[in-house]
């Protein structure tokens, strides 16, 4: 991993503060992918020159898992600290900045309908991430727990979108676990 500039930030910064969740699962739309794609080519324009991988993650990234209609894209920068190589770019492009937090910052459209995670390329939320999708394109059982459990969830009135992604972990690190022991 590189030198960081300078230290990160410590805390959480939430713009805006708590949020209600108020969308709901979707069934898989054919068109996720295609809005991704249309944001891959305007993020990859906004950092033009600089050194970046941007990948499609989250449910709608999953062909036939129904999902909640916001695109979840991932984008590695060389250094987090150093906002000043990507952040004004994304600001510049129409995105909003949502979380500051040790590690990742989150842009998004102001319509809230595209999250851009943004982490060092080394980071293990990185890996994460991929892995957790990786499993879910690949076994329909692990797919048909994470639809049910979002489905569950959604059954319930959520004051904060954090409080639901939270109510998720236990599900999502058992698929992780699972996706682990197969690459064994």
């Amino acid at each position: 991993m590189p030198a960081r500039r300078r230290p990160d930030v410590t805390s959480l910064e939430l713009v805006g503060g708590p949020e209600p969740v108020t969308v709901g699962i979707h069934g898989y739309d054919p068109s996720w992918p295609v809005a991704f794609a249309e944001h891959r080519d305007r993020i990859r324009l906004a950092l033009t020159g600089r050194q970046i991988q941007i990948a499609h993650i989250g449910s709608t990234s999953v062909p036939g898992l129904a999902a909640k209609p916001i695109i979840d894209i991932l984008v590695t920068v060389d250094d987090i600290t150093a906002e000043e190589d990507y952040l004004d770019a994304l600001l510049g492009a129409g995105y909003a900045l949502r979380v500051r937090e040790p590690g990742h910052r989150l842009v998004r459209t102001p319509q809230r309908d595209v999250h851009v995670h943004v982490y060092e390329r080394d980071a293990r939320a990185v890996d994460e991430y991929l892995l957790l999708r990786d499993r879910l394109r690949e076994d329909a059982a692990d797919r048909a727990l994470y639809e049910r459990t979002k489905r569950e969830l959604m059954q319930r009135d959520w004051d904060d979108m954090n409080a639901y992604a939270d109510a998720k972990t236990a599900v999502i690190d058992a698929i992780k676990e699972r996706a682990r022991a197969a690459r064994r």
